[in-house]
């Protein structure tokens, strides 16, 4: 089992991040992980806190002489805003966010936020301060999510499975579909687009949107290749793939749905449109060593890489949809914590979007979810057996293998 579980507050000291389940020999590194933690600071909309942060994940257990032992790996990523920064009431954060009891008065968030946790979350945990629900459901969380992410990227990449984003709609900007993705180039743009004039109208509105103390949702597409066919199950509902794939990246703040490959468009179509015609063997690609490249291959990918929960060997793909950000700088109409009387909602320093770091967020989740599911069919307590045991299976997959030929 490949599993992370995450601890820290949006302007504590750090976030920590605990992995288990990485089979031992895996190549692995900070600076591999820091590639990861630059890009989710990175996008055009982004607030200022990503001008203080230099998002690092120090490595602490699990690792020696670059390799994985196969214990759990713990990494922590400091928040550098705790000891240089202020909080809104103008004292450091040391002071507003101090383990200890604190001398002088720590002003507490009484305004609401529609849109965030502090409601349901002072509710359910009987709190008079939403700083108590805020500093834990912020998007900040997501770094350590990150750095669990790379951790399980780096596992599947000795696997050769590739994970990658794009953003698709920003604001209600669609951008066009290229035939084919130039990842390099989709890394250059402010707002991780494959669609150069919608870049550009993207840009636009997310100046429009902070001109307007406002901002804007999207959507975006994470897209893994190179995973066998087969993984997950029809079993139970809480195996399929599709089943957790989908809690995954609805785990992410702002997510408010999420499809896999055509989703919800086929709704509108008939299923001679929709499902994915598998090519006859004659247009299959064999490897060097009899195994074909993508077994049982389709003329289409209209179901996103999964049927019946499980893998078909297409490309993965599974979309998200992110909704604006609560915290706005022109605050909506709120009531106080305290009277129910009506106030404008608290804002403290945010950013107008964040949709293009959503995508490499999704990448982290759908690379835990996959990782968990390779480890589930193929075990190994090291990558080497790992791949013994995936190249084994490979070998039974499709008319033409040898063990079919045994059985028939």
């Amino acid at each position: 089992m490949f599993r992370f579980l995450t601890a820290g507050e949006s302007h504590g000291p750090g976030l920590v991040t605990i992995v288990e389940g990485v089979p031992a020999g895996v190549p692995l590194s900070e600076d591999y992980i820091r590639v990861d933690m630059r890009r989710r600071q990175r996008g055009y909309g982004r607030g200022g806190r990503m001008e203080i942060e230099k998002d690092w994940a120090e490595i602490r257990t699990g690792v020696r002489h670059g390799l994985t032992m196969g214990g759990p790996i713990a990494m922590l990523v400091e928040n550098r805003d705790f000891s240089t920064g202020n909080g809104p009431d103008g004292k450091p954060w040391t002071h507003t966010m101090s383990k200890m009891p604190v001398e002088g008065e720590v002003t507490p968030i009484h305004r609401l936020r529609p849109g965030h946790a502090d409601t349901p979350g002072i509710s359910k945990y009987q709190q008079d301060d939403a700083r108590n629900i805020l500093e834990r459901s912020s998007a900040r969380e997501s770094a350590a999510r990150v750095a669990a992410g790379a951790v399980a990227k780096r596992f599947l990449e000795e696997l050769g499975v590739e994970i990658h984003s794009h953003v698709v709609n920003l604001g209600g900007v669609v951008a066009k579909q290229p035939d084919a993705f130039d990842w390099d180039i989709i890394e250059e743009s402010a707002v991780r687009c494959a669609d150069p004039e919608a870049e550009e109208a993207m840009i636009k509105a997310i100046d429009a949107a902070r001109e307007a103390g406002d901002s804007l949702g999207g959507i975006v597409e994470i897209i893994a290749t190179g995973q066998p066919i087969g993984l997950g199950t029809h079993i139970q509902w809480d195996r399929k793939l599709s089943t957790r794939f989908a809690a995954a990246v609805m785990s992410i703040n702002a997510v408010k749905g999420v499809e896999f490959g055509a989703g919800f468009d086929q709704a509108n179509l008939r299923g001679s449109q929709v499902h994915d015609v598998i090519k006859p063997i004659e247009e299959w690609e064999a490897k060097p060593d009899g195994t074909w490249v993508r077994p049982w291959p389709r003329r289409t990918n209209n179901s996103g890489g999964l049927e019946g929960g499980m893998t078909t060997g297409e490309p993965l793909v599974v979309r998200a949809m992110v909704k604006p950000i609560a915290t706005i700088s022109n605050p909506l109409t709120s009531v106080d914590l305290t009277t129910g009387a009506m106030e404008q909602a608290h804002y403290e320093r945010s950013d107008i979007t964040f949709v293009p770091t959503c995508g490499v967020i999704g990448e982290a989740m759908v690379a835990v979810t996959l990782a968990d599911a390779v480890l589930e069919k193929f075990g190994g307590d090291h990558i080497d057996e790992t791949r013994r045991n995936l190249k084994s299976y490979l070998a039974t997959v499709g008319p033409g293998s040898e063990a079919r030929k045994t059985k028939s």
